[in-house]
């Protein structure tokens, strides 16, 4: 397999964790999103993603390769074809728990930090992209914590870690990065700590990744 990925993004940052988690090789081929443009505009890149994001996942079946990208379909295809360790509870609601969890990041933050949103309105309108950035980030995290007091245990969704735990940790780097105060996120940094104790999510970590440029 192989990840087309970028350090920072947090999107690519939740692929490489579930690859970690259930134990799958794959060759990281980096796609710097801001060197030249951004290296995901060029031709080469555009023919394997059209919509030029990331990540995008390689893989050849059958003899033919596959590509498939979007963070959350590339965990559900991973969580259908390699179903240990499972991501998901077995429960169904707590599997929709999970799912919700994921989306309110997915959805309901990312896309409003997403770099192409950025550029454009610090560019074309000329407006504060950290404080627009910091408000959703916090906005969104707030509506987390409150939905993930339900579930909690050591995880988001109890004692095992899940899709929602997956996408947590890559958005609370992003908090930090834009200046979020995480002191009244207080379960959310707990999990956070819970997941950072494991190799899989430690290896994932964006200052980990072959393209990281040092701070």
């Amino acid at each position: 397999m192989k990840l087309y990925s970028y350090w920072r993004s947090s999107c690519s940052w939740r692929v490489r964790i579930a690859l970690n988690l259930k134990g799958l090789a794959y060759e990281y081929a980096p796609v710097h999103l801001v060197k030249d443009g951004g290296e995901q505009h060029g031709d080469a890149y555009r023919a394997i993603n059209p919509l030029r994001t990331v990540p995008t996942l390689e893989l050849t079946e059958g003899g033919q390769v596959r590509r498939l990208s979007q963070s959350l379909a590339i965990l559900e295809y991973l969580e259908e074809r390699h179903p240990s360790p499972a991501l998901l509870p077995a429960d169904p609601y707590l599997r929709a728990r999970a799912r919700m969890l994921s989306e309110v990041v997915n959805s309901g933050i990312q896309p409003l930090q997403n770099l192409a949103v950025l550029q454009r309105i610090k560019g074309e309108y000329k407006g504060d992209d950290k404080a627009w950035c910091a408000y959703w980030i916090e906005r969104g995290l707030t509506a987390f914590q409150a939905a993930a007091q339900e579930t909690a245990g050591t995880y988001c969704v109890g004692h095992a870690v899940s899709f929602a735990d997956i996408c947590l940790v890559p958005q609370l780097y992003g908090a930090r990065r834009f200046g979020v105060d995480l002191k009244p996120f207080e379960l959310l940094t707990r999990i956070e700590a819970a997941c950072a104790s494991l190799p899989a999510f430690q290896a994932a970590h964006a200052d980990k990744q072959p393209d990281a440029v040092p701070a």
